[in-house]
């Protein structure tokens, strides 16, 4: 009998990469605080404040906001090349893993839940796996899909082959770095 050979696991965050947290956030923002959305500014860094966000509590009562009054989760628009890619690297045997954090605020966990899957679902986003945690490294992918500097650094620190997922909350991240789902795949199909 012939043993399978063991699939390449890609764990793949969702916000920021497969969609667009930052463009859907910006429009319940200039709703949330009452002002044009053309005053907000879609170059940010990690936490909003360019928006006017000021702590924690406040990021927190906005995103409770997003996604238990205007389903953030399940509106965002999807990344171009998110499905595509995804389909050709599934196509090609790799195993893909969804991992995602957003279980950070107590209470309406269902709701973001229900949400993420219906996302998911309804912009055909293959997947084996959806973890929602917050030690990605736990998950024991061989290469990870990243956008937030701290996880970027941290799955590093651990040998971990990451690949950046470019946008404005992580410029000053080096290397490897796609700014496309198209550089992606270039890059997971050259690992190893």
């Amino acid at each position: 009998m012939m043993m399978e050979k063991p699939k390449t696991v890609i764990g793949v965050d969702l916000d920021g990469v497969c969609a667009d947290f930052y463009d859907r956030m910006r429009e319940i923002a200039s709703e949330w605080f009452e002002c044009p959305l053309e005053g907000l500014p879609r170059e940010v860094s990690y936490g909003l404040s360019e928006w006017g966000v000021t702590g924690k509590s406040q990021y927190e009562s906005l995103h409770r906001f997003a996604v238990t009054q205007r389903e953030l989760f399940k509106t965002m628009p999807m990344i171009p090349g998110a499905r595509k890619y995804l389909r050709l690297l599934s196509d090609d045997g790799y195993r893909i893993r969804i991992i995602t954090h957003r279980l950070f605020i107590h209470y309406f966990h269902a709701s973001a839940v229900q949400q993420t899957v219906e996302w998911l679902d309804s912009h055909g986003i293959p997947y084996w796996d959806l973890c929602f945690m917050k030690e990605k490294e736990q998950v024991g992918a061989d290469i990870y899909v990243e956008d937030t500097a701290d996880n970027i650094l941290q799955l590093r620190e651990k040998g971990l082959y990451t690949i950046c997922f470019a946008n404005s909350t992580n410029r000053h991240v080096a290397g490897p770095r796609a700014e496309t789902w198209q550089e992606v795949y270039e890059l997971v199909k050259a690992f190893r």
